[in-house]
């Protein structure tokens, strides 16, 4: 429902009950409330060198995100 948010796709869950969408048009990494409804953060954007993303994991204190236009997986590391 965010308009920041354009074609989601990939969704994960955290382990904290942290909800994570990809924004495949939109070009982001977003976290959302637990309804889907609002945006908490955004955790990467194109400058970050995410590119239609479509998959999205956390595990402790890394992000993965696959991307549906190339071949690259991007791992950024969490603070």
């Amino acid at each position: 429902m965010d308009p920041k948010l354009i074609e989601p796709t990939g969704v994960h869950v955290t382990p904290a009950g942290q909800v994570l969408v990809c924004g495949a048009r939109s070009h982001t990494i977003l976290q959302v409330d637990n309804k889907g409804c609002r945006q908490l953060a955004t955790l990467g954007t194109e400058r970050d060198g995410i590119k239609y993303p479509y998959s999205v994991y956390y595990n402790t204190d890394t992000i993965i995100v696959g991307q549906w236009d190339n071949n690259n997986v991007l791992v950024f590391k969490v603070k």
